[in-house]
């Protein structure tokens, strides 16, 4: 009898009740993502290299993932030429329509001997 009473509370199942598989879901910033993890703000800083507007380079830690930082470049305080090249550069102009070339002044039997018979 004792043998019977321990072998039904061991099949006997707890009153909690489970949700399904399909509502598991874990809803913080380390669930897995295929591209990267989506989240706002990054748990610990990283190193990045800031380079100013002289050149200068420094090493910060910085709240994202990057490698380098450049700070913009003021143009008004730039001469008046190089502000001109740097435009240039960074709006090049359209490129010209180039002229066919003609075969009107080439004579072909100097190229005979390559052509297959």
């Amino acid at each position: 009898m004792a043998a019977s009473r321990a072998l039904s509370s061991v099949l006997r199942l707890p009153a909690t009740s489970r949700p399904p598989l399909a509502a598991c879901v874990r809803s913080n910033s380390n669930r897995a993502a295929i591209s990267h993890l989506h989240r706002q703000l990054y748990g610990r800083l990283y190193p990045v290299l800031l380079v100013n507007t002289d050149g200068s380079t420094v090493r910060l830690r910085y709240s994202e993932p990057k490698r380098i930082l450049m700070l913009p470049l003021d143009s008004s305080t730039l001469p008046e030429a190089e502000r001109k090249a740097r435009l240039r550069r960074h709006f090049p102009s359209k490129p010209k329509a180039k002229e066919e070339e003609t075969f009107e002044g080439i004579d072909l039997d100097t190229y005979t001997k390559f052509w297959k018979k």
